[in-house]
C-alpha cells in the first residue's frame, strides 16, 4: 500500500531493532486488511526513551508503539496508566497514545506465549515448567502460566534483584505456592522448558541450558527471534523434544496489537 499524508504511524522501539519481525508481519496484515497504516523499527538507546515518549504524545498520527528489549520496565514507568496486569509486572510491549496524549500502556507477551503453546498442542494444566529469565518476559509468563493452570514453576537467573522481584510479583498474585526459584541441573521433572532471556540471540552461540537432561516429551521454548533456529531449539530438536521458535509467540500478538491500536 502507498503511504500518504494520512497514514497512521506505528513504531516498534527497541535496542537493537535489527532482530525484531513485527515489521515484516504486522505490515503484511496491514495491506491484507486493506489498512492505511505502518509500523517501522526505531532503534532507541535507553537515555532517549524518554524523549521519544514525549514526542509520541504530540504524534497526531501516531496510535501508538510496541515496545521491545530492553525498554519494557522503563515504558511502564513513563506512561500515564497501566492495564492491571502491565501494573503488576512493571512492564510494558504496548503503549496506546489516547486522543488527549496520554499514554496508555499494556503488556501481552505472556497471552502471545500461551496462544503459542495453545496452537502448538500443548496444554499447561498440571504440568511443570522451568524457566529461564526472570525479566519482564519472564514475569509474564509467571502470571499466563500460573493462570493456566500449571502445576510447579522453577525460575532460573543470574540477577538475584530480578527474582526477587520475581518472587515478590508471585506473593502478589497470589501464586508464590506454586513458585520455586534455583538452577536446576536435572531437567527430568519437566514438561515445558524455556528461554525467557537474550541469550542464544543474534551471533550468540550459548545455551542458556542443555535440553538433554529433559524428557524427549517435554516441549522446549525460546522467546529469542533472531535466529528463529537458536543454538537451544536446535540442540532440543536433536534430543528429541518438541520445540515453539519465538516467532510463535510474537506472531500470536499480532491480532492483539491491531485491536489495541484500534486498527481492527
Amino acid at each position: 500500500m502507498a503511504i500518504s499524508g494520512r497514514t497512521k504511524v506505528i513504531a516498534i522501539i527497541g535496542h537493537p531493532t535489527s532482530q525484531v519481525r513485527s515489521p515484516t508481519t504486522v505490515n503484511a496484515e496491514l495491506a491484507r486488511r486493506a489498512v492505511d497504516a505502518v509500523l517501522v523499527p526505531i532503534d532507541l538507546e535507553p537515555d532517549a526513551v524518554p524523549a521519544f515518549l514525549d514526542v509520541l504524545r504530540h504524534w497526531r498520527n501516531a496510535p501508538g508503539c510496541v515496545v521491545t528489549v530492553p525498554h519494557k520496565s522503563a515504558c511502564a514507568g513513563l506512561v500515564d496508566s497501566l492495564s492491571e496486569r502491565a501494573r503488576q509486572l512493571g512492564a510494558v510491549n504496548l503503549i496506546r497514545r489516547a486522543d488527549d496524549g496520554r499514554l496508555e500502556g499494556d503488556m501481552v507477551d505472556g497471552e502471545g506465549f500461551m496462544q503459542a503453546l495453545k496452537q502448538g498442542g500443548f496444554d499447561p494444566t498440571g504440568k511443570a515448567a522451568v524457566v529461564f529469565g526472570a525479566g519482564a518476559v519472564g514475569r509474564a509468563l509467571l502470571l499466563s502460566l500460573a493462570a493456566a493452570g500449571i502445576r510447579r514453576l522453577v525460575f532460573s537467573d543470574p540477577d538475584t534483584k530480578r527474582l526477587a522481584q520475581l518472587q515478590q510479583l508471585a506473593e502478589t498474585a497470589g501464586v508464590a505456592s506454586l513458585l520455586s526459584v534455583g538452577a536446576p541441573t536435572d531437567l527430568g521433572e519437566f514438561d515445558l522448558a524455556v528461554n525467557a532471556s537474550p541469550v542464544g540471540m543474534g551471533t550468540d552461540e550459548r545455551l542458556p541450558f542443555d535440553p538433554r537432561t529433559l524428557p524427549v516429551h517435554a516441549v522446549v521454548a525460546d522467546v529469542v527471534t533472531d535466529p528463529a533456529d537458536t543454538p537451544l531449539l536446535r540442540a532440543a530438536k536433536a534430543h528429541g523434544c518438541h520445540v515453539q521458535i519465538g516467532n510463535a509467540m510474537s506472531d500470536a500478538q499480532l491480532a492483539m496489537q491491531l485491536a489495541f491500536f484500534g486498527l481492527l
